[in-house]
């Protein structure tokens, strides 16, 4: 499978009372689709798969599934605290027809790089579907280094892999020596280093709210080769990327953008809360500014 464009990992939409509101889920998945993103991806962590029951994740995936049909590829994530609940979330991917499964290290346990391995190649064999790969130790406190990518090779489906130790040497590591293996950016604010070498595609939260302006740096860089004109994009985005990535309130600031857009987000499950208003302040005038300046940049 080639990973081409940008990848919205969708929010989840929550009344509140902490249900999820089916049917604004549904709405989100049509806008983005209408708005000319490549893929969606269920289950990651803008989606707060980790905070919903195994039940909860299994019927969104086929909920998104249903709504989505074949107008874009589905992408499940299956990244759990037990095997056993990853197993199930790939062979239920396999079963409503997904495209492909974003896997990564299980939380928490901090496995070597042989057992995180064989754990990746478990969840590879429930489904046998091209998988991209999740690397980000931040949330899950351990590298996807060179023993585990050399193990994990061994199976074709592993043919992509989301870079979000914010490490450029890492981007470097991954484009020289692994070649075989599609770069997708999954460091908002590196995504330019990421374009320039040879990334094609791009997993952004902030794709839920700003997609127009997530496809201008994707087609800049990646489509037209024009590097001057994806600077110059990329510096009206770096605002937004420092609000979304420092502070940890980046589901909430998304959430957040997605209402300034009129579409229903609602707020985030425990132990997250919405925005205070200087924050929802703050996001609003980098949007503002940001959106009028892409604009400006994509008419000359």
């Amino acid at each position: 499978m080639k990973f081409e464009g940008i990848y919205t990992p969708v929010i989840t939409p929550h009344r509140e009372d902490g249900s999820i509101d089916r049917d604004a889920f549904a709405a989100m998945i049509d806008h983005l689709i209408g708005a000319g993103v490549h893929g969606l991806i269920n289950g990651g962590s803008t989606g707060e798969y980790y905070a919903q029951s195994m039940e909860e994740r299994v019927e969104m995936a086929a909920f998104a599934k249903e709504v989505i049909g074949d107008r874009v590829p589905l992408i499940v994530g299956t990244v759990a605290i037990r095997l056993e609940d990853s197993l199930r979330m790939a062979e239920h991917a396999g079963k409503i027809g997904a495209a492909a499964l974003l896997v990564g290290s299980p939380p928490y346990s901090v496995p070597t790089e042989r057992e995180n391995a064989l754990n990746a190649l478990a969840i590879d064999r429930a489904a046998d579907l091209p998988i991209m790969l999740y690397n980000y130790p931040g949330r899950m406190g351990i590298m996807m280094g060179e023993e585990f990518l050399d193990r994990v090779g061994r199976s074709r489906n592993f043919c992509a892999i989301k870079e979000s130790s914010g490490d450029i040497n890492r981007v470097h590591l991954l484009a020289r020596d692994y070649p075989h293996v599609q770069l997708s950016c999954g460091m908002d604010d590196q995504a330019l280093e990421f374009f320039a070498w040879g990334a094609r595609s791009w997993v952004c939260g902030g794709s839920n709210f700003l997609p127009k302006e997530h496809l201008a740096l994707y087609r800049a860089c990646a489509v037209e080769g024009n590097f001057d004109k994806g600077r110059r994009i990329m510096s009206a985005l770096m605002p937004l990327m420092r609000v979304l990535e420092q502070g940890g309130k980046f589901i909430q600031c998304i959430k957040h953008g997605c209402e300034m857009g009129g579409h229903y987000a609602g707020p985030p499950r425990p132990p997250l809360k919405g925005l205070n208003k200087d924050d929802k302040r703050q996001l609003e005038q980098v949007v503002r500014v940001l959106q009028r300046t892409v604009a400006e940049i994509e008419a000359e």
